[in-house]
Parts: C-alpha cells; structure tokens; sequence
C-alpha cells in the first residue's frame, strides 16, 4: 500500500456512528459507571476521543508506538527535555530553533541541565561533544533556518554508544517526507502548527516515541503537566492530514523552482535547499527523504539587516509573519523574528546571517510566486545592489 493510501486510511470511521469524519468529542469530564470503572476515558485532561485519534495516527505515519499531543510546539520540546534531570547534558543541533534555544538556555540551564550545540552536519562534531553526562541528543534535520541536513542515521549510532536519547525535530519535513525512527530515532517532535495542520489556523505539537515504554513516560509527563491539545484543534490537526501528501508534494515542486530561481539572481549571496545538488549534504536528504521541502532560505550580497528588511516588507504574495507550513507562502527575517532571542554572535556562529530570509513556499502558482520576488528584488534599495553586481561581472 503506498504511503498516501495509508495516511488517508489511518483515520479512523467513527465505530459509533459511522461517521467519516473523527468526532469533536467536546467535553471535559466523562460519566463513570463506578468509581474507576469508565468507558476508557474519565477526564478530558487525561484522555480524549478526538485526541487520541490524533495521537494514533501520528503514531503510526511516524512509524513509532505512542503518540502524545500537546498544546504547542514548544510544549512538546518541553515534554522532552522533563525526561532529564539536574546534572544531564545536551548535544544540540547548532542551527536550532529560537524558540527551543530559549527553552533550552533561559528556562532548563538555571535547573542544572546543560547544554553543547555542535555542528551535527558532521557527526564527528557529535561525538567530540559528548560527555558523561551526556543523556539525550537534539537534531533538527533539515534546520531552522538554514536547512542543513543530519545524517539520522550515523547520529544514532553514537547515542546508542553513549546510551542517549536521540530526539529529531522532523516539523521541516514532516512524516509525509521523513520518518527519523526508521532511521534510529528515539523521539520524533513535531510543530504541527506547521505542515501537519498546513492551513495556519491551529497551534499545537505532537512527539512520537519508538517504544511503548518511553511513550508511558511522556504520556506522563503529558498528563501532569497537563499542556494539552483541546479536541477542535486536535480535529483541525486530523482534517490536515488528510491532504498532508499531496500538499507536501507541491509545497517540494514550488519551493525547488524557486530556489533555482534565486540561486541565479546578482543580488542572492546563498541560496539554502536541500534539493539544489550545490547544498553540501543534498546525498544525504536524497537518501533518507522523500523530497527536499517547503522552505528556502537565502542570503544577500548585502549582508545587512536593512538590506533584508527592505526585502521582506517589499512582496505581495509572500506575506511576512511568523510560522510556516501553510498553503499561503510566507517569508521572514529570522534576525529580527523567529531566532532574535538568540544572541547575535551565536546566531552567526549557526550560520544565521543578517541578511538571511527564511521563505515558506505555498501552493500558489509558481509563476506568481517568482514574479512577487522578482518585483521585490526590484524595489528601491535592493535594485541598487542587483545593479552595482551586475556592473562588476560585466
């Protein structure tokens, strides 16, 4: 059966009706018929009909055991790293996700868990960064924002030698493209706010487990802290799914044409996609992927943030906000957006430049798409560079 038949099929008919579509089971307490005799389910927090739907398929597209479903991304980072104590270490992915550098620094480090980011592209800089004390390993693979790639595989291999956990962030690909714990994942995390929802109008997260044991622990974790998905958004999630394969596919087509098209522009320094045979692990994403993605970034030839906030306030089509995922195509300024909690230096040192755009490519007409950066690359103060370039290479 191939993987789209599956996906549609993963979502469940309705046992007591036969309804086609999962039902918004929107209660928060269930009737006992005893004390501690129910119908599977006694307190929404604990357990709900809608999410657990949700949770089983993500389960089984991830190719893992549990699903657990939060009320955010970064809820469900959180839920990871409650897995740790005081005096456990983390080797994290250099380029990492602001919001997730802000957890990790500001909220875990004053709780005695430390961390190393390492440049995970070369699983050498893994190894070197492991210690003792070492208990999980955080990879973003492709990263946020500069899309490196992670070979999944040789990463697990050092944390079973060192007896870690290793967590992947698969939100870039999502599970339509990549599956990391067949690839030796421990745990898969998900925003789902991105291309698992894919119509920017719910928040949430989700976090696969490879065996019943650790999924025990976070469904724990879930429970206790109580960071839940509420039953609509986990149906707005479900609904999403259903065309996660065919969006993803066109979400590939549209962003490799255009970062083809930016890779030949004067005033484009970088241009950061795994599916360009330029990109330094583009073997890897081929291997251990199904298609390259969404999201394209690139840097100017003025590397400057002012360079790049004139380009960013400057289309049409490509509306600046935050998030990605969604079938209108957005663009950002990780800078000044998305990474800004992440000190300046750091963030260079990840490869975040000033002037690197983060585009999420929609599903509009290609066509449209490259024109709206086109006029963009055209606006007063980017026409300049573009033509002071050109002169120079005559």
């Amino acid at each position: 059966m191939s993987s789209s038949t599956e996906l549609i099929h993963s979502i469940p008919v309705d046992p007591l009706t036969g309804s086609i579509s999962v039902p918004i089971y929107q209660t928060s307490t269930f009737v006992q018929d005893a004390p501690g005799v129910n119908k599977g389910y006694d307190y929404a927090r604990s357990g709900n009909p809608t999410r657990q739907a949700l949770e089983d398929i993500i389960a089984k597209l991830e190719k893992g055991t549990t699903g657990i479903a939060f009320g955010s991304g970064l809820a469900a980072i959180d839920a990871v790293l409650k897995l740790l104590k005081t005096g456990d270490h983390i080797v994290a992915v250099d380029d990492i996700y602001g919001g997730a550098f802000r957890l990790f620094t500001q909220i875990y480090e004053k709780f005695g868990i430390t961390v190393t980011y390492a440049d995970s592209t070369n699983a050498v800089n893994v190894f070197n960064a492991i210690t003792p004390a070492t208990k999980l390993i955080w990879i973003e693979t492709p990263t946020n924002p500069t899309l490196k790639i992670t070979d999944i595989h040789a990463i697990s291999k050092i944390a079973k030698a060192n007896d870690c956990l290793l967590c992947v962030d698969n939100t870039f690909a999502s599970p339509a493209l990549q599956q990391p714990i067949l690839w030796g994942a421990d745990l898969v995390v998900h925003s789902a706010t991105k291309y698992i929802g894919g119509h920017s109008d719910l928040i949430a997260g989700l976090i696969v487990t490879k065996n019943e044991e650790l999924g025990a622990k976070v469904k724990f974790i879930q429970n206790a802290s109580g960071a839940i998905l509420s039953p609509f958004d986990s149906w707005l999630a479900i609904r999403g799914i259903e065309t996660l394969h065919l969006r993803v596919k066109q979400h590939c087509i549209n962003a490799q044409a255009v970062a083809e098209y930016l890779q030949s522009h004067p005033a484009v320094d970088q241009v950061f996609y795994p599916g360009l045979k330029s990109h330094p692990n583009h073997h890897i994403a081929k291997q251990q992927a199904k298609g390259f993605g969404g999201i394209v970034s690139f840097t100017l030839k003025d590397d400057s943030i002012e360079a790049a906030t004139a380009f960013v306030t400057s289309t049409s089509l490509f509306k600046l906000a935050e998030s990605l995922g969604g079938i209108k195509s957005l663009l950002c300024h990780p800078a000044q957006m998305t990474h800004k909690s992440i000190p300046s230096e750091r963030r260079r040192l990840g490869g975040v430049a000033d002037s690197l755009v983060r585009l999420s490519v929609g599903l509009e007409e290609v066509e449209d798409l490259i024109s709206d950066l086109q006029q963009a690359f055209e606006k007063p103060g980017l026409s300049s560079v573009t033509a002071k370039h050109k002169l120079a290479t005559a």
